[in-house]
């Protein structure tokens, strides 16, 4: 079984049963287990297996992350790559000893990834000023550290991608406006005559490149007639946003602490969420998803919404009372840019670099609109289930055809039996692939598909051989 589906978690579970002003035999009695089972269990010397996960969360409404190990995944992969900077001068650790440390003092792991950030880019940004032209690496680092679109996300990923007052809100203007019968389009339209403001469908020549555009002195939205129905929906439900919750955006925004571009791009966030969240209210939204076993093409059909939409959605399903499957999700362009990236999980991020070329995401664009699956293992051991397909976005020709983009929606391999895109396949005998980060952090041997040596480890050429992987190293 994989080291994703065995938990140790006594601690955490000892804390929840005690909360529950339950015995250990009457906890026992309602997962259906023995007592002493759960007495090992909460002694540390039994790990929690994938079933008795699932049970916890079906009988005491639980998200299964939260009884994972309590280290922030995110931070356990950001203090990792600090460790692995040449500048730390430490040389490969073992990964216990690097999770003990975590484990032990999280909060000063925390502040030694935030000194590595500043210590990082005050070496590059002068190399970055004299020469544009520098490594592309270190300009990548060196961007990611600086740009407020880091501030936005480490934001959505500490509240599990969920924005709770902003789906409340959405949920009950949904309701007003009969959404779940009135045709959307002309619903959203009327919503937005309300405040006397009108929507225009104008030809791509007259948008001059532009797929939205708001003129606020003659009130009116004109849209491009290159956007999809979905995509024209959304949008009217963003300038929805900034007109009906611009003080719930100020205040998220103010208690964020954001500024200049990092507080511009935060609005544009929460705007696009809100938008979302009312073209799929959550409660419906959530029980379709169920329902139909989480088929993002089905949904997409039911909620009239695009594939990425849909899938985006899905995972702010995190409302406490109410969770769907913690999902993470990513856009991946053909050069392996991550332009998207949200977990309502703990599935970690890299913050620099790119991502595993073994990964099915990459993959996706070889079969265009055909989804893919795949199981991954990360080096830590977590497993996820994971579902790719490629996307057209809005606006192409034939003169300028679209740009097309990966769409990974992925979670624990617990959860995959609840998928309509894991029938017919034995996870428990699949093989997971084993993917990194990405090339520079990762320390796996001989991988045929590495495009760079570990940052923190010595190269070995050897002039009398070849084998199948590039680079080797010590």
């Amino acid at each position: 079984m994989a080291r994703s589906e065995k938990l140790v978690i006594g601690r955490r579970l000892r804390v929840l049963r005690q909360s529950l002003g339950l015995t250990q035999a009457q906890m026992a009695a309602e997962l259906g287990v023995s007592a002493s089972y759960i007495t090992l269990i909460e002694a540390d010397q039994r790990p929690a297996s994938a079933k008795l996960l699932m049970r916890l969360a079906e009988v005491y409404d639980l998200n299964v992350a939260e009884l994972a190990p309590s280290t922030d995944a995110q931070l356990g992969a950001d203090f990792a790559t600090a460790l692995k900077d040449p500048a730390v001068a430490l040389g490969p650790l073992p990964r216990a000893e690097i999770e003990a440390a975590l484990h032990a003092s999280p909060r000063i792991a925390a502040a030694f990834v935030r000194l590595h950030d500043r210590h990082r880019e005050t070496v590059l940004r002068p190399l970055a000023d004299d020469n544009p032209l520098t490594d592309r690496d270190k300009l990548e680092a060196l961007a990611e550290t600086s740009r407020p679109v880091d501030s936005v996300r480490a934001w959505f990923y500490a509240r599990r991608n969920h924005v709770d007052a902003l789906d409340r809100a959405a949920e009950s203007l949904a309701h007003e406006l009969s959404l779940t019968r009135a045709e959307p389009h002309l619903a959203l339209s009327g919503r937005l005559n309300a405040h006397g403001i009108r929507v225009s469908i104008l030809p791509a020549t007259e948008m001059g490149g532009q797929l939205r555009r708001f003129d606020l002195g003659r009130k009116e939205l004109m849209l491009s007639e290159l956007l999809g129905q979905p995509s024209r929906r959304f949008q009217i439900g963003v300038l929805l946003a900034r007109l009906e919750q611009e003080d719930a955006i100020a205040r998220l925004v103010a208690e964020a602490g954001m500024a200049d571009a990092a507080a511009a791009l935060m609005r544009v966030s929460l705007a696009n969420y809100f938008a979302a969240a009312l073209l799929m209210p959550y409660g419906r939204f959530l029980a379709a998803c169920e329902a139909a076993r989480y088929d993002i093409e089905l949904l997409g059909h039911r909620f009239g919404t695009s594939y990425e939409q849909t899938a985006h959605r899905m995972s702010t399903l995190q409302r406490p009372e109410a969770r769907g499957i913690p999902f993470f999700f990513v856009r991946v362009d053909r050069a392996g840019n991550i332009s998207k990236r949200f977990s309502a999980g703990k599935f970690p991020f890299s913050r620099f670099g790119g991502s595993c070329p073994l990964w099915n995401i990459h993959a996706a664009f070889e079969s265009p609109d055909h989804v893919q699956t795949q199981v991954i293992r990360m080096p830590e051991g977590a497993t996820y289930f994971s579902v790719a397909r490629t996307v057209t976005r809005a606006g192409g020709t034939h003169v300028a055809p679209a740009q097309r983009h990966a769409i990974g929606l992925g979670c624990d391999v617990a959860f995959a039996p609840r998928l309509v895109y894991a029938d017919a396949i034995a996870l428990e005998r699949i093989p997971p692939v084993d993917i990194g980060l990405n090339c520079h952090l990762c320390e796996r041997p001989d991988c045929t598909s590495r495009a760079h040596a570990p940052v923190n480890r010595r190269l070995r050429v050897n002039e009398r051989e070849r084998s199948l992987a590039l680079f080797q190293f010590d």
